[in-house]
């Protein structure tokens, strides 16, 4: 027996779209200085700030390390 699992996106009370299982992005609010090592930027959201997970991005020409949690 296969099981067939599908998702649809859905529009919230302010007409957004929100998929399903989608992370919210913030930037980290412990890390300082410049990000790069993103091993380091994940443990430090999942351990310090409770996220789900943490990477490195470049935003507006800075390396900073950003959290992601289940909801905002």
């Amino acid at each position: 027996m296969r099981m067939v699992f599908l998702f649809f996106p859905c529009s919230n009370s302010k007409g957004e779209v929100v998929y399903p299982d989608a992370l919210c992005e913030k930037a980290s609010q412990t890390w300082s200085g410049s990000c790069g090592n993103t091993q380091h930027c994940d443990n430090q959201c999942i351990q310090w700030e409770t996220a789900r997970h943490g990477a490195c991005h470049t935003r507006g020409g800075k390396k900073m390390c950003f959290c992601y949690f289940d909801h905002c």
